[in-house]
C-alpha cells in the first residue's frame, strides 16, 4: 500500500483533535489564507503582503521567509504549504525585471490549485501612510464591485469570485448596524482594477437612520491583470458541489411568487354542498309544499317493487 494512502491513527488526544478538525464537514470552517513571499520580493510587495495580512487576520498565515518557487511553472510547493497550514487560499508576492511588483492570487480544491490570477501592482498606498483610525482586527468587510467588466468578461468574473472567497470572512447568522464598519471597494475600468478600503462612519442625521460617511483607511492598490490559470468548467462545477444533507428538501404543494409570498395547495375530499350548513334566513326556508314534494320523492325511491 502506498504511503500516502495509509490511514493515520492518532496516538495522543491532541493529535486526535487535530485530525478531527481537518476532517470533511457538512459546514466547512472559515477559509484560511496563506501569504507567501517569493525569493526576490522587494519592499513594495512585502508591505502589500503585510497589509493584506492585517485585513485577513485571524484567518491568515504570513510566511516571513522567502520561498523560491514559481506557481505558474511548479505548484507542488504551494500544495505542500496548503496541506501543512490547512489553507485553501493563497497570495504569492514576487518581483523581477519581466514582471515587477507581482501578486498571484489563488485558491485550492482538495489541496490542489484550482484557480490562479496574476496581478501587477502599479500604485500602492499602505495602511501606515494614512493616519486614520483603523477597523478592529477580524472585522467582516462589506464587498462592493463596480464595473460591467466583472460580469461580461470570464476572467474578471472568476477574479470577482476569487476576491469574494478571499475577503468574505466568517459566515454570521445575524448582523448589527454598528458592526458594518469596513468596506472593500473594487472597481474595474480601462483594463485596471482599483482596490480601496474605507471605514464607515455613522453620523447624526436628525432622524432614526444615521448619515453615512466613508473614510479612507488604506491599503489602496491599483492593479492590472497579467497571466491566468483557470480551472476547467467540469472541475469548477465539481468544486461547487454541495452535500445532499445541506440542500433544502423540496416541499410539495408550496409555491412562491416574485415578491416572496408563499402559496399552499390543499387537497380535500369532494364535498356535498346540499348538506353545507349556512346562515339560517327566513327567506330561504322551504315551504310546506316543497317539503312534502321532497318527502314524496324520497319515499318513492325507498319503496320496493312488488
Amino acid at each position: 500500500m502506498d504511503a500516502l494512502d495509509r490511514v493515520v491513527k492518532p496516538k495522543t488526544k491532541r493529535a486526535k483533535r487535530f485530525l478531527e478538525k481537518r476532517e470533511p464537514k457538512l459546514t466547512e470552517n472559515t477559509k484560511n489564507a496563506m501569504l507567501i513571499k517569493g525569493g526576490n520580493a522587494n519592499s513594495t510587495v512585502t508591505d502589500v503582503l503585510k497589509d493584506i495580512y492585517a485585513l485577513k487576520k485571524p484567518f491568515a498565515v504570513l510566511y516571513k521567509k522567502k520561498n523560491i518557487t514559481r506557481p505558474f511553472e511548479d505548484q507542488t510547493s504551494l500544495e505542500f504549504f496548503s496541506k501543512k497550514s490547512d489553507c485553501s487560499l493563497f497570495l504569492f508576492g514576487s518581483h523581477n525585471k519581466k514582471r515587477p511588483n507581482n501578486l498571484i492570487l489563488g485558491r485550492m480544491f482538495d489541496y490542489h490549485v484550482l484557480d490562479m490570477i496574476e496581478l501587477g501592482i502599479e500604485n500602492f498606498v499602505s495602511l501606515n501612510d494614512i493616519k486614520n483610525n483603523k477597523c478592529p482586527e477580524g472585522t467582516k468587510p462589506m464587498l462592493i464591485f463596480a464595473g460591467d467588466t466583472f460580469d461580461l468578461n470570464e476572467e474578471y468574473r472568476r477574479l470577482k469570485s476569487l476576491l469574494i472567497d478571499f475577503f468574505r470572512g466568517p459566515t454570521v447568522p445575524t448582523i448589527r448596524l454598528a458592526g458594518l464598519e469596513h468596506v472593500l471597494h473594487f472597481t474595474a475600468v480601462d483594463g485596471k482594477i482599483y482596490m480601496r478600503s474605507y471605514k464607515v462612519l455613522l453620523k447624526k442625521s436628525g432622524c432614526r437612520i444615521p448619515r453615512i460617511e466613508l473614510e479612507d483607511i488604506g491599503p489602496s492598490l491599483d492593479l492590472v491583470m497579467r497571466r491566468t490559470h483557470l480551472a476547467s468548467d467540469d472541475l469548477y462545477k465539481l468544486s461547487l458541489k454541495q452535500p445532499k444533507a445541506l440542500k433544502p428538501k423540496k416541499k410539495k404543494n408550496i409555491s412562491h411568487d416574485v415578491f416572496g409570498t408563499t402559496y399552499g395547495r390543499i387537497h380535500m375530499q369532494k364535498q356535498d354542498l346540499s348538506k353545507l350548513q349556512t346562515r339560517k334566513m327566513k327567506g330561504l326556508k322551504k315551504r310546506p309544499a316543497e317539503k312534502s314534494a321532497e318527502d314524496g320523492g324520497a319515499n318513492a325511491k325507498k319503496a320496493k317493487p312488488v
